[in-house]
């Protein structure tokens, strides 16, 4: 089912106070979720295994504790750990859940590959940060300065949970969804959607799509500089100020392209995009990317 939950006021599901152990919290993920966590009302243990992360940690404020700890009696178990280790991390934490529980990734992938260790009485939950919008209005110095989001800047979050629609299965999902809020705060809106289709989302949408354009900006902003010689500044406020048109023409519909630039436009298209791109959007080639991410011979189903 996909649903979407929108709540303005930034403010999850009603749910009483529940104890969340975030794995891999030293990370770079983990310690973004972890900073929000940490202000919350739940009972938070952290676990870590590297040196480095404990150390992050530790000038935080926050105390690492063993992984069989951190889980033992957990509500929410939240690997903030690395796709290609997910699989593994996941066979040694599963098996340690109390029976209820919920288990937390914060990227599609291995759910998707089916790496992640499975038992009938532990929910699972994926749940990824849109990052706020190019569009989002910001009045605060704090809102420009938060590009990712989950400090200050508004975000909406795309989230999957694929258990029957059962009472006791929907009041997990609340909780899931109060936890996912504050590690991803602040967050507008939750839209839930299966996993298959947020792994579309994350990794075809987004990375083989807007972050390679991205990429390739980057690219011809370079040759624009160092091979036609035009001068940096000029090439950069020329090319972020298009960027910001493109993206409102095509994606708002704000204003139409002058006759001369679909011309253009259809030049860029013939030369550099292939016929076939879309391909990209089969099941196979969501396969075929999830592989090469995750570094697998291929996918059990």
């Amino acid at each position: 089912m996909t649903t979407t939950t929108e709540n303005p006021a930034q403010s999850g599901p009603s749910t009483s106070p529940v104890r969340v152990a975030v794995v891999g919290a030293g990370g770079k993920m983990g310690m973004r979720v972890s900073r929000n966590l940490a202000r919350s009302r739940h009972e938070l243990r952290y676990a870590e295994a590297s040196p480095a992360g404990v150390e992050r940690m530790a000038a935080e404020g926050r105390r690492a504790v063993p992984t069989e700890q951190a889980v033992d009696g957990a509500d929410v178990v939240v690997l903030a750990v690395p796709d290609t280790v997910l699989g593994a991390v996941s066979q040694a934490v599963v098996p340690a859940m109390k029976p209820g529980s919920i288990l937390l990734t914060l990227d599609p992938a291995a759910a998707y590959a089916n790496l992640l260790a499975q038992r009938e009485d532990v929910l699972q939950a994926v749940a990824h940060p849109c990052h706020p919008s190019v569009f989002l209005e910001r009045t605060r110095a704090e809102e420009y300065a938060d590009n990712f989001g989950g400090e200050a800047a508004l975000q909406n979050v795309v989230a999957a949970f694929e258990h029957e629609d059962t009472p006791e299965n929907l009041a997990a999902r609340d909780v899931a969804e109060d936890v996912i809020r504050i590690m991803y705060g602040p967050v507008d809106t939750v839209h839930w959607v299966t996993v298959k289709q947020l792994a579309h989302l994350e990794p075809t949408l987004v990375e083989t799509v807007a972050c390679m354009i991205g990429s390739l900006l980057k690219e011809a902003l370079h040759e624009t500089v160092h091979t036609v010689g035009v001068p940096e500044e000029a090439a950069r406020a020329m090319l972020l100020g298009h960027v910001q048109i493109a993206l409102t023409n095509t994606l708002r519909g704000s204003n139409p392209f002058s006759e001369a630039c679909l011309i253009a436009m259809d030049y860029g298209r013939e030369t550099i995009v292939k016929d076939d791109w879309k391909k990209i959007f089969s099941d196979g080639e969501l396969d075929h990317v999830i592989t090469r991410m995750l570094k697998l011979d291929s996918i059990e189903r």
